[in-house]
């Protein structure tokens, strides 16, 4: 018998370890990555914005139409803040993790697929149907990213998280490459075309954008509900098992505050991650917005997207290496430098051959940034405490996408141009970074593991 297909095995197993994916429930768990960022992409940065702006709010100014998305943006993301640490404490006492993930994503689902019905000038039914998308897909971040505790080992986490950041990216940019081709090429599907058409024949790609983002996300959730487990709960006295677990949620919500402000490093690390995330995510979230607004062509701002995706693949796995050799805290520095000079660049874009660099700069390190992040806290937990402490990583998350496109909007407002907003970013990346550099993580892993171990946690295999 040839010895061919063993060795071609054991390659096969040794690439998905180096990758990060070498067991079935990794890769399930990494697969939402993939399916949610087909919200991401196409609603939240590239299809929907310009959507939003030139149909939903059309007859507005530019500065006007930009406004109103940002605060619709800042509504549907508040209102997660505030349940996301109740949820999250609720998901630690009682075993429905994958349950609130569920029900998030059907939110999510539903409301995407409900924009296929947005015709021009709807704009309370677009800035609604925004609003609710925002809170089910941010909603399932919470729950989603609290099972990585429970299913990574410690020193996997660093390539686990950012092998599903890349799969994201290739999932959530296959699928825009796809509505791009509906949206500029419409006669090659059979598609309404040329002139005279009616508003609702000349936005039909663009809504049929929305619907299959809504199948995209249903479809390739699936995994993650079959294959990785319910995490087990921990409760540590008989009063706390006989109490229903909303009563116990709110009862832990102070104690699992101050509990979090004992993990000194983790906490730390939360105030940095505020911050600096609040740059990246008001650069990814009205980065096209800006465009349309400077009269950007729409498929070079979708271009630009899909950019970002395909260069986020490999950079994603860089930074998942890079972390291995130089740790996850210097990687994100190195991210947190090359945003700062994206910013000072993005002040000075004018031309669509600008953003298209931009594009290819934030792509080199957006995925590797928040992967990190997201893994170095996770190092930083006990793990029987993962969803009411990722409930308040939900929190600072979410805050850091309401301060910035609220701040955006109010620049924006008072001064006529998106320009200054953008300048404005780059204080949140120095600012993030130097508390960054304040963080001990080894001395943040040690109280983790301390407590972990007090309490006979379970740990991955």
């Amino acid at each position: 018998m040839s010895s061919h297909p063993p060795a071609a095995a054991s390659e096969r197993r040794g690439m998905l370890n180096t990758l990060g994916l070498h067991r079935p429930e990794l890769r399930a768990w990494a697969m939402y990555d993939w399916a949610n960022s087909a919200f991401i992409c196409t609603i939240t940065n590239a299809v929907f914005p310009i959507y939003f702006v030139s149909v939903a709010a059309k007859g507005m100014s530019g500065p006007q139409a930009t406004a109103r998305y940002g605060w619709a943006t800042t509504i549907g993301l508040a209102i997660v803040a505030v349940l996301a640490p109740i949820l999250g404490t609720i998901a630690d006492y009682a075993p429905v993790k994958k349950r609130l993930m569920g029900t998030f994503m059907g939110v999510g689902v539903a409301a995407t697929a409900l924009m296929y019905f947005i015709m021009q000038g709807d704009l309370l039914l677009a800035s609604l149907l925004f609003i609710l998308a925002n809170i089910g897909a941010n909603g399932s971040f919470v729950f989603y990213e609290s099972l990585l505790p429970h299913i990574a080992r410690r020193d996997e986490m660093d390539r686990v998280s950012t092998a599903a950041y890349a799969m994201g990216y290739i999932g959530g940019g296959l699928l825009l490459v796809v509505n791009l081709l509906w949206i500029q090429k419409p006669e090659w599907f059979g598609f309404p075309h040329g002139p005279g058409l009616t508003s609702a024949q000349a936005t039909f790609p663009a809504r049929l954008s929305f619907l299959s983002v809504a199948v995209w996300w249903l479809l390739f959730s699936i995994p993650v509900f079959r294959r990785v487990a319910e995490p087990p709960v921990t409760v540590s006295t008989e009063e706390e098992k006989a109490t229903p677990a909303l009563k116990l949620a709110f009862s832990r919500l102070g104690e699992t505050f101050r509990a979090l402000r004992g993990y000194k490093q983790a906490f730390l690390m939360l105030i940095a991650f505020l911050i600096y995330n609040d740059g990246i995510g008001t650069i990814v979230r009205m980065a096209t917005v800006f465009g349309t607004e400077l009269k950007i062509p729409t498929g070079t701002m979708i271009l630009a997207i899909v950019i970002v995706q395909f260069v986020g693949v490999p950079c994603a796995f860089l930074f998942g290496a890079l972390a291995g050799k130089i740790g996850a805290k210097r990687s994100v520095f190195l991210a947190l430098g090359v945003y700062v000079g994206i910013t000072i660049l993005g002040y000075f874009m004018k031309s669509g051959r600008d953003f298209l660099i931009l594009a290819a700069l934030v792509g080199l390190v957006q995925g590797g940034a928040q992967a990190l992040s997201r893994s170095l806290f996770a190092s930083m937990i006990p793990r029987h405490r993962s969803g009411e402490f990722f409930g308040f990583f939900g929190v600072f998350e979410k805050f850091a996408g309401i301060f910035g496109p609220a701040i955006f909007s109010i620049v924006v407002a008072t001064t006529g141009t998106s320009r200054n907003a953008i300048l404005a970013i780059i204080v949140f990346f120095i600012v993030g970074g130097i508390l960054l550099s304040m963080v001990d993580v080894e001395e943040g892993q040690r109280l983790a593991r301390a407590e972990e171990d007090a309490v006979g946690a379970p740990v991955p295999v």
